[in-house]
C-alpha cells in the first residue's frame, strides 16, 4: 500500500516508520520543513524514542519512508492517510481549538482520490469525526464518504518513548460511520501492525471494532479521564495523609494488594499531552461531568500546595534560592507541555523566590527560551523542589546543592537515605 502520515511528530513519525517496517511505501507530511529535512537524512528529529533512529537509518536510504511538506505529493492515490495533528485546548474556555486540524483536514482533502481510508488518531471530543470531519472532507473534496472514500477514527494508544512496544501490547481500535468502512480499517490495521498475545484480555489481541466512531472516540477519552480522575483522588489521599499524620504510599501499597483497588501514585503536577487535555475535551461535550471537572481543577492545585507546603516550613520565601528540578513534564521525555514547572515556578516567583531551573535534557539556552534563569547542579540553593522524576535525580544529594535547608520531593522518587541531615517532605508521607 502507499500510506500517507499527516504529522510527523513524536508520534506520526514513528507509526510512519512502523507502516515501512511491515513493506509498505510511506510518506510523511508536515508543515515543519526543517523537521521533513532530517527525516529525509535519516536522521532522529527528537531523542528518546526507542528504535526510532534505526528504522529511519535503514527506511529512509531504502526508499520506503520520506518526507514532504506537500500535500499535493503524499495524499493523491494513497491507499490510506492516517492524521496525528495536534488538537489544542483553550486554557481559558477549556474548548478544543480545530485550528490546526481543520487546516489539515482541508489540505488533505484538497487533494483526496477516491479509494482512500482516512482515520484519524488524534484523540477527538465525541462525535466530531461524524459530524466534523465527514462534511469538511465531503464540500472540500467532492467526494462522498461510504462510496468514495471511507473515514473512520482509531485512537493513538501509545506513549512517548515506547511507542514500538505499546503498539504491539495494546488492542488497537476502530471505530467507522458505516461497516464497510470499519471493515476496511480492519484490514488497513491488521496490515501495518503486529500484536503481543494476551492472556489478561477478555478476547485476543488485534483490532477492535468498536461499532461507530463515537464509541471509539469516547473509549480513548474515558481511559485518560479516568487516569486524571483518579490521580486527583489520590492527590486527596495524600493532602489528608499529611493533615493526619498517615504515609499514604502504605495505604496505597495496602489498598492495591486487593484486586479491586487501583489508586495512582499522587504527585505534584500532572503533566503531558494526554492526561491534563483529554479530561476538558471530554467535558467539552459532556458538561454534567462534575466528578471530571472536580478532578481536573484539583490536580491543577499540586504546584500550589507544594509551594505552600515548602513556604510553612521555610517561612517568609522573600530572595530564597530555589531550584526546581525537571523541566518536564515527567521523566526521561524531552517535553514540557502542561508541564507542573511552569505552574510551579510562578508560585514561587509569587512569594519572591529566587527561581532556578535544572533539566539534564534541556539546554541552558533552552531553558532560557521558556523564561527560566538554569542551574547547575554544584551550584547553591535554599531549597529544592524536585518536579520531573528524572533518573539523573535519584543520585543527588544535599552535596550537591551547598546550603540547602529544604528538599521538597514532589514525586517521592528519591532514596531518603541520600538526604539524610536535611529536612525531606514528600507528598502525602505525613511528613
Amino acid at each position: 500500500m502507499k500510506i500517507a502520515v499527516v504529522a510527523t511528530g513524536k508520534i506520526g513519525l514513528p507509526l510512519a516508520t512502523q507502516y515501512a517496517s511491515m513493506g509498505h511505501e510511506v510518506v510523511g507530511v508536515d508543515v515543519n520543513r526543517a523537521l521533513v529535512d532530517c527525516i529525509n537524512r535519516g536522521e532522529e528529529p527528537f531523542p528518546g524514542e526507542a528504535g526510532l533512529a534505526e528504522k529511519l537509518a535503514e527506511q529512509v536510504p531504502s526508499g520506503a519512508l520520506r518526507a514532504t511538506t506537500e500535500y499535493a505529493d503524499a495524499i493523491p492515490g494513497a491507499d490510506a492517510v492516517v492524521l496525528v495533528v495536534p488538537l489544542l485546548v483553550d486554557e481559558e474556555s477549556w474548548q478544543p481549538d480545530f485550528g490546526w486540524m481543520d487546516a489539515a483536514t482541508r489540505s488533505l482533502a484538497e487533494h483526496l482520490t477516491p479509494g482512500t481510508l482516512v482515520s484519524y488518531e488524534t484523540t477527538l471530543p465525541v462525535g466530531t469525526t461524524r459530524t466534523r470531519w465527514k462534511p469538511l472532507i465531503e464540500e472540500v473534496s467532492g467526494l462522498t464518504e461510504g462510496e468514495d472514500f471511507h473515514l473512520v477514527f482509531s485512537p493513538e494508544r501509545v506513549l512517548t518513548g515506547r511507542v514500538y512496544a505499546d503498539l504491539k501490547k495494546y488492542p488497537k481500535l476502530v471505530g467507522g460511520l458505516n461497516e464497510a468502512g470499519a471493515q476496511k480499517a480492519i484490514e488497513f490495521y491488521e496490515s501495518v501492525l503486529t500484536f503481543d498475545a494476551r492472556d489478561d484480555l477478555p478476547r485476543p489481541n488485534g483490532v477492535w471494532d468498536m461499532g461507530t466512531a463515537e464509541a471509539a472516540e469516547m473509549a480513548k477519552l474515558a481511559e485518560t479521564t479516568y487516569r486524571d480522575v483518579n490521580i486527583g483522588l489520590a492527590n486527596q489521599f495524600a493532602r489528608y495523609a499529611d493533615v493526619a499524620g498517615i504515609d499514604v504510599y502504605k495505604v496505597i501499597e495496602a489498598c492495591n494488594s486487593q484486586p479491586f483497588s487501583h489508586i495512582h501514585r499522587p504527585g505534584i503536577a500532572v503533566g503531558g499531552h494526554c492526561i491534563p487535555v483529554y479530561p476538558r475535551l471530554y467535558l467539552s461535550t459532556d458538561p454534567d461531568a462534575d466528578i471530571v471537572r472536580t478532578a481536573r481543577n484539583y490536580n491543577a492545585t499540586m504546584p500550589a500546595y507544594v509551594v505552600d507546603r515548602v513556604a510553612e516550613i521555610i517561612g517568609d520565601l522573600s530572595g530564597v534560592r530555589v531550584t526546581v528540578l525537571g523541566a518536564a513534564y515527567r521523566g526521561g521525555v524531552k517535553e514540557t507541555a502542561v508541564s507542573g514547572v511552569f505552574p510551579t515556578v510562578e508560585a514561587l516567583q509569587a512569594r519572591g523566590a529566587q527561581v532556578t531551573v535544572h533539566d539534564p535534557l534541556f539546554s541552558d539556552a533552552e531553558l532560557a527560551g521558556y523564561g527560566f534563569t538554569a542551574h547547575a547542579i554544584g551550584d547553591p540553593a535554599d531549597v529544592v523542589i524536585l518536579q520531573a522524576d528524572h533518573a539523573e535525580y535519584r543520585d543527588l544529594g544535599p552535596a550537591d546543592f551547598p546550603g540547602i535547608k529544604l528538599f521538597a520531593d514532589g514525586r517521592n522518587a528519591t532514596d531518603p537515605a541520600r538526604w539524610t541531615g536535611v529536612p525531606r517532605i514528600v507528598i502525602g508521607a505525613g511528613s
